[in-house]
Formats: structure tokens, sequence, C-alpha cells
């Protein structure tokens, strides 16, 4: 028997700039992680104008260990290399899953063609613990085309694409260590879902644009995350107009967590081993 999953609460994002070429806006962080673990980080990086500049710009040489970094991109393009020596352009529709697990050194910036024309600039990134068994594991890149993310019809007028996990017998591009789910949604015009969620997840939902309003009470504005409870595995999203959102989740990982800036671990001496492998160049560095 279906059983509604009740919304716990609902919390504004903030604003965030990361490095010189992304502008936007943190929805979760160290304040709010406890609701959306595994996923201690969502910052949405537009919509933002980028002007012409034939030096792209973005995040320069930074390193990370313990988690993996999700980019997903809906508008402009991003480029990226790293210590692993994976180098790698993502275009509007396209995701990269880095799984920096036992360290890895990278750059994030605006792709280069995209930066000399300049245009809008809209994309995720999502940060994900690891359970500490894969902490400390080899490096792994995915880069996934938008035409190799599975898509569905939730209805005539909504539609979704599954980067990982399962929506609706529908399985998702990415490989993940964990149980996850992330599937984007696209309301076209006014429409209503009833979606059935696993049960042992922590779920939520983060609004990029437009207005949705879930179990048909609660409001939920661009640029607001929305925690369920744990219990329940039903939710209903509707909309009035046109709307974009991105549904998050995945079952809770139940170990400490002691994190330095890039670097989450699971004890202080970990971070300090961390930030000395770093130093002594153990993680690569970008030629």
């Amino acid at each position: 028997m279906k059983t509604l999953k009740k919304v716990k609460k609902i919390y504004d994002s903030r604003p965030q700039k990361v490095g010189d070429g992304f502008v936007g806006k943190n929805a979760i962080s160290t304040h709010n992680y406890a609701d959306f673990n595994p996923f201690l980080m969502l910052d949405h990086h537009g919509p933002m104008q980028v002007n012409p500049s034939d030096t792209p710009k973005g995040v320069d040489e930074h390193p990370h260990r313990g988690i993996e970094t999700i980019t997903l991109v809906f508008e402009g393009a991003l480029q990226h290399r790293d210590s692993a020596g994976n180098t790698g352009k993502l275009f509007a529709g396209d995701m990269q899953w880095m799984s920096a697990a036992g360290g890895i050194v990278h750059e994030e910036k605006h792709e280069l063609e995209f930066s000399k024309k300049g245009g809008v600039l809209n994309f995720i990134q999502l940060w994900t613990n690891l359970p500490k068994k894969f902490k400390m594991t080899t490096p792994r890149y995915q880069e996934i085309a938008a035409a190799q993310i599975p898509s569905l019809a939730l209805s005539q007028h909504t539609t979704a694409r599954v980067y990982a996990g399962e929506l609706a017998g529908v399985q998702g591009a990415a490989l993940t260590y964990m149980p996850l789910m992330l599937v984007e949604i696209r309301f076209a015009q006014a429409d209503s879902l009833e979606l059935t969620l696993p049960q042992n997840f922590n779920m939520g939902l983060y609004n990029l644009q437009g207005q949705v309003v879930v179990n048909e009470q609660v409001s939920l504005n661009a640029g607001k995350i929305l925690a369920w409870e744990d219990s329940g595995d039903t939710v209903q999203i509707s909309s009035q107009a046109a709307a974009h959102v991105l549904l998050l989740g995945g079952e809770p990982i139940l170990e400490p967590i002691v994190s330095y800036g890039p670097f989450v671990m699971n004890t202080q001496d970990e971070i300090r081993q961390a930030v000395y492998d770093y130093q002594m160049g153990k993680m690569g560095h970008l030629s």
C-alpha cells in the first residue's frame, strides 16, 4: 500500500561564487547536509551571463579526497582536466561524474570556444560522500554525453532524465559506489505527477526554475530545496506552468564525517594525512 512521504523542511539557497567564473547559489552545505546525506553539497551556478574572453574563467587547480563530484550542464559549456590524465568538455545535457576517492587534482573552467563567444551558462555541481571502504580507492572518471542519459515521458507534458539510480523502471547512466538517485524533471506546462521513491533513501527536491507544489499543499519556489521525511514511498509534484526540478537521494552513510575544504574523511588524522599527501604531490598536479 502506498504511503505519502511528508515534507520535512524547505531550505533557501545562499548566494555563492566559486573561483572567478562561477556565480550562483548554494542549496546544500554543512548547515543542512544531514537531511540529504549522502549528498554533501549542491551549487547551482546560473543562469549566468559569460562575457566573451580568450582566457576561460573558472576554478584553477585544486584537490579532492573522499568524495565524488557530479556536474550537470543545462546551458553553455565547461572543460575539465585532472591529474589522472582525464580531459573533457561538457555541453548542454552532458554529465560528469568524478570519483576523487583516494585523491585527485583538477580544474574546471568555461570551455574555450564558449568562452570566446560568451553566452548563458547554467549548471549544477553536487558533492556526494563516499563510504569509508571506498574513500581511498583509485579515482574514477565518467563523462557521459547527453545522448547516453536515459530519458522517459512521465506524462504527455513532463519528461525525466535519469542520471543515476532508477525511476519507473529506467536505470540511470552513471556507475555509483552506493545506492543513489539523481533525476532531472522538466514540466513543459501545467501537470501533476505521482512518483514512487525508495523508502530507505534520504530524498530531496531542488527547484531550478518555475514553481512546483509538493503533496498538493507545499509550494517550492526556484532556488529552494525540499527534504522529505524518511517514512513513506510516494510523492506528488505538480506545476501550473513550465518548471525544472532535480530529484536527488540516496542511502545515508552512517559514519563520522570530518571535512576540511575539499577533503571529506572519517577522522582528523585522515584529514591531516590528506593535506600532507596533497602538499607532497601524492595526488598529482596539472602540467
